[in-house]
């Protein structure tokens, strides 16, 4: 069991591997008699605070503005004069200056299906992300093997016996990535996800062979190509060899990093890439 978050440095470590928006407060210059000293922190949420800069009213109003700061939605910085008198409700006499560095972060949610080798492999690459893990499996025993390890604050383990159905559950906008144990396991998922227009990615593991069956498949369930399309398999940075659950889970892993930088790629570009990916598997299998 993990010990309480209490300093402002350990609240920004998991604020950063969980994407969520915060605001690090410091102490700058002081003048007179102040309750902290200058280059002191605390760092604010929506819903917390960590450390203190010495409470009381100046801190009541800081933590105020930092969430004010918060509900912009932007990062930005800047830097307030507070006098330390009775307007403030503090007798110190004293004055500071106070910066506001306000991070915000989208949290991305991602639903792992399948807790084999490859995704034992993958979640802990992707924990130290921002974001959002649910890890899914039909299997009580291997999410209790798991369980038994460190598990990362920003990973959540869930049983289901029928996983396909957590689909609905799921937040607009998740990432989808299936490698269960069973390829009827696989499609129900893959079915389900497509299902919904608001899923961001779906990919599966798998060989191409395993895609184009999948898609032959979902073309007779009467799906739309458009929406065949939106399927990502085999998924992965495929220039990256090996098929070792690591060499694996880190080609994933590569791919997944470029979708968390959408300035970087754009859609067109993420599709084009996924195109040449296809391209070069073809070119693979026609020359074995």
């Amino acid at each position: 069991m993990s010990l309480p978050i209490k300093t402002w440095f350990d609240a920004l470590h998991q604020c950063q591997q969980q994407g969520k928006s915060y605001v690090l407060v410091t102490l700058l210059a002081t003048a007179g008699s102040t309750p902290r000293n200058g280059g002191t922190k605390m760092l604010v949420c929506d819903d917390s605070a960590f450390d203190t800069i010495g409470g009381g009213h100046l801190e009541f109003e800081v933590i105020k503005q930092a969430r004010n700061l918060l509900m912009d939605s932007t990062t930005t910085q800047k830097v307030e004069h507070y006098p330390l008198s009775s307007k403030l409700g503090q007798c110190c006499g004293g004055a500071t200056n106070v910066l506001f560095e306000a991070f915000t972060e989208h949290t991305q949610h991602i639903a792992i299906y399948g807790a084999g080798h490859v995704s034992r492999a993958l979640v802990p690459i992707l924990a130290q992300l921002p974001l959002q893990i649910s890890w899914i499996d039909n299997r009580q025993q291997m999410l209790d093997d798991i369980a038994l390890q460190t598990v990362p604050s920003n990973v959540k383990l869930m049983i289901s016996e029928m996983p396909a159905d957590t689909i609905s559950s799921l937040a607009s906008k998740s990432w989808v990535i299936v490698m269960t144990h069973s390829h009827q396991l696989d499609f129900d998922i893959i079915e389900a996800a497509l299902r919904r227009k608001d899923m961001a990615f779906v990919g599966m593991i798998g060989s191409n062979t395993k895609a184009r069956r999948f898609r032959t498949r979902l073309a007779h369930r009467e799906f739309q190509q458009q929406d065949i399309q939106r399927l990502v398999s085999p998924v992965g940075v495929l220039n990256i060899p090996g098929k070792r659950p690591i060499e694996v889970a880190v080609s994933m892993a590569a791919q997944l990093i470029q979708l968390l930088e959408p300035e970087k790629a754009t859609k067109s570009q993420q599709k084009q890439a996924w195109r040449d990916n296809q391209q070069l598997i073809q070119s693979l299998v026609t020359t074995k």
